[in-house]
C-alpha cells in the first residue's frame, strides 16, 4: 500500500473489483512517479487505489491548473479521466503489452474554483468490457471534499499483445 493517500474521496465502486497481486499493486502504485518526468507527474496525479479493472486517482488542486476564467482547466480534468483508466486497463496485462486511448468522450458537469471552494479532483475509472484488442471503460471525477460530480467519461482503448 505504499504511496497511497488516505483522504476523503469516492470509494463505493472499489469493493466491486478484485484486488491485485502484490507485484502488480506495487507497479501501479508508482504510476506517474517512476523517477522520470512524465505528463501524469507534471499534473501531480496520485494513485489512491488500483484493482483488477479499476483505479481511483487524485488530482491535487493547484492554482497553476486554473484557466483564465478562474476554474481548473477542463484539460486537466480530462487528463485525470484518461489517466485513471491506464492502471484499470493495464493492471492485468503483461508488462510489455502496448495499449492506448482510441477514444475519450468527456461530459463536464461543473468546475473547481479557486479560493475557499478549491478542492482536489478524484476520479474513479473502471473497465466495462474487455475484448481481444479493445477495452471499453467509464470514469467519473468528483470534488475530493464536496463529492460533487465534476465530469463523466467513456473511453475506448486499443490493446496489442506483447511483440
Amino acid at each position: 500500500m505504499s504511496g497511497r493517500v488516505d483522504q476523503p474521496g469516492p470509494t463505493h465502486r472499489a469493493e466491486q473489483f478484485e484486488s491485485l497481486d502484490d507485484e502488480a499493486r506495487s507497479r501501479w502504485d508508482r504510476f506517474g512517479r517512476a523517477g522520470t518526468t512524465n505528463f501524469p507527474s507534471l499534473l501531480g496525479l496520485v494513485v489512491e487505489d488500483v484493482r483488477v479493472d479499476y483505479c481511483r486517482m487524485r488530482l491535487p488542486f493547484r492554482a497553476d491548473l486554473l484557466h483564465a476564467g478562474g476554474l481548473v482547466h477542463g484539460g486537466a480534468i480530462a487528463t485525470l479521466l484518461d489517466a485513471v483508466m491506464v492502471p484499470a486497463v493495464g493492471a492485468v496485462l503483461p508488462r510489455d503489452a502496448v495499449y492506448s486511448t482510441v477514444d475519450l468522450h468527456v461530459q463536464f458537469i461543473r468546475g473547481i474554483a479557486a479560493g475557499d471552494r478549491a478542492e482536489d479532483a478524484v476520479a474513479e475509472g473502471w473497465v466495462l468490457r474487455r475484448g481481444r484488442s479493445t477495452v471499453f471503460g467509464e470514469g467519473h471525477a468528483v470534488g475530493g471534499t464536496s463529492g460533487r460530480l465534476l465530469a463523466k467519461s467513456i473511453c475506448t482503448y486499443n490493446v496489442q499483445p506483447p511483440a
